[in-house]
């Protein structure tokens, strides 16, 4: 039972970072994106890192927000199917 406990929160923890990965990767490639226009055209303006990143993780957020769904319902779907084997 405890195999089985350890194997879910494995689980949890795997959709989480699938889950995240794709507006986390999109704020690191465009911040860095920003921090070399910055760096080479020597423009040190706090708000110009913010308002691209938000932009993109947005826009990315919302095309994968499909895929996004249909994972944590499938994911839904199994922890409840699984749900009695822990009852004992």
């Amino acid at each position: 039972m405890e195999a089985k406990l350890v194997a879910l929160g494995v689980e949890t923890f795997k959709i989480a970072l699938m889950l995240a990965l794709p507006g986390l990767l999109t704020g690191m490639f465009v911040g860095l994106a920003v921090s070399i226009f910055q760096a080479t055209t020597q423009i040190n303006e706090m708000t110009l890192s913010f308002i691209p990143k938000i932009i993109g993780v947005v826009i990315v957020i919302v095309l994968t927000m499909p895929w996004m769904l249909n994972e944590m319902t499938d994911f839904a779907r199994h922890v409840f199917t699984i749900m009695p084997t822990f009852i004992e």
